[in-house]
Parts: C-alpha cells; structure tokens; sequence
C-alpha cells in the first residue's frame, strides 16, 4: 500500500481538498480540518491506478517513475493493496469528526465518496471505458466516459473540502461544476501529452493510447482543438467559481491555469 501511496505524483486530488476549503474560509485551521478528507481522497485515487495498470486492465509497466505495484508484488498482493486503500479511506474520512467538522457533514461526505468513486461514478466510467473501447465514436460518448472516470473524483474532492469549511449550497454547486471542467480538461491535456510529452517528465512510456488503438480527444478533434477545448474548460471552471461567493478562490484558479499549462 505504502509503496503506491508514497510514490510521488501531483497530488491533485488532496490539493483540491485542501484550497476548496480555504476558498470557504479564511480560518487558519481549516486546514487541519480538511486532511482527512484529502487523504481519503488520494487512498481511493492510488487504489483506482493500481487496479488499472494490472494485466486485466490496462497492463501498464510503470507509474509515476516507477514499477508499477503489480511489476513489484505480484498480481494477487496488488489486488490487495488496493482493497485495502479503499477500505481504509473511509475510516480515515469518518475521522475527520475528531477534527471538528460536524458528524452531519463527515456524513454527507462519505456518502459522496461512495457515489462519485462507485458505479455512479469512477468505476462506472472505467466500466464504460472498458466495454467501449474500440466503440467509441462520437465526443459525446468520450465526454460521458471520463467525466465519470476523471471528473467525479475531483468534483468529489472539492465539495470534500467544501464540507470540510461547512460551504452553502451554492459554493458546493460551483465547486461541482469546477471539478468537471477541470477533470475534463485535465484528462484531455493526458491525451495530448501522450502524443506530444517525454517518457522522461511523464514517468510512464509515451503514446500508449495509440499504440492500443485508443479513442482519445485529440483522435477525435485533432490536436488544435483539444487544446482549444483544454482552454475553454479552464474558462468556465474559473467562471463557476467567480459567482458563488467564496472568499479567497485564487489558489483554485491557479490551480486550474497550471493544469492548463503543465507539461508532465
């Protein structure tokens, strides 16, 4: 477990935690506050990615740098690995009540982990994912896959941390709307770095997605408007969070700009 978990990467997720809720408020402790929903969120995300780079699914060699926890442990132990990430997210997302968010919020969170990285969400996208995959015709389709498989996990991490900061319905809204956009775009800037980026800043091999015959933004629209279409999500992610009445929203927009821009 400690071995995927500790593996580096971007951290998007928990950092998303963690500036939504100080978008919310501006109280020094807030922070400390939101932690558990972050590492909640990062548990169930590494158990997402060591499922996926099994033979059974994506086959994957490397993650992050490095092998992959199936390459290092076996199949059987990877499985398990990931069981356990799961499992142990939502006892560390029910901790968060010893930190001061109230037990009907620590609720409503779990209760979102649940649908947002279940069959209505991640695992429903990965489903479709897997029995379309040399289906997929039309953006529409794609769009629907990984809003499902990307977006609702970071949707999902940004109410956390609304929650976390006791938000109003209308800044949880906006931080859902936020979470889709910048998931989208985030998972179309991966389809362009897969053509366009290096082994060496990715940490994994470059061009899978063709290689596997993949249907990808960029195999849909071309590399012009996948960028374009990256820019335009960025847009109305900021936008979304422009009108809901937060407090300090900068940390997410500079967020969202850098995912804009990153190479790797």
């Amino acid at each position: 477990m400690d071995y995927s978990l500790l593996a580096g990467g971007k951290r998007l997720r928990p950092i998303m935690v963690l500036a939504a809720a100080e978008a919310v408020t501006d109280n020094e402790d807030i922070s400390a506050r939101a932690v558990n929903f972050a590492c909640a969120v990062e548990m169930i995300h590494t158990y997402s990615l060591i499922h996926d780079d099994l033979p059974a699914m994506d086959n994957d060699d490397y993650r992050r740098g490095r092998l992959t926890n199936h390459k290092m442990f076996g199949d059987a132990m990877a499985i398990l690995a990931g069981d356990g990430l799961l499992t142990h997210a939502f006892h560390v997302a029910t901790q968060a009540a010893k930190n001061g968010v109230p037990a009907e919020r620590v609720l409503a969170v779990v209760e979102e982990l649940s649908m947002y990285a279940g069959l209505p969400g991640m695992v429903g996208g990965q489903v479709d994912d897997m029995l379309g995959e040399q289906g997929v015709t039309s953006l529409e389709q794609l769009v629907h896959i990984h809003v499902h498989k990307t977006s609702d996990l970071i949707a999902c991490s940004l109410r956390a941390g609304g929650h976390a900061a006791e938000a109003d319905y209308k800044q949880l809204t906006a931080f859902g709307l936020f979470g889709r956009n910048v998931g989208l775009a985030f998972q179309i800037q991966d389809d362009i770095l897969d053509l366009t980026g290096t082994e060496e800043k990715l940490g994994k091999p470059v061009k899978s997605d063709e290689r596997q015959e993949k249907v990808t933004y960029p195999f849909l629209l071309g590399l012009d408007e996948s960028r374009k279409r990256v820019a335009e999500l960025t847009k109305e992610a900021n936008e979304a969070l422009l009108q809901a009445g937060l407090k300090t929203p900068d940390r997410l927009i500079e967020i969202a700009d850098y995912l804009l821009n990153r190479d790797h």
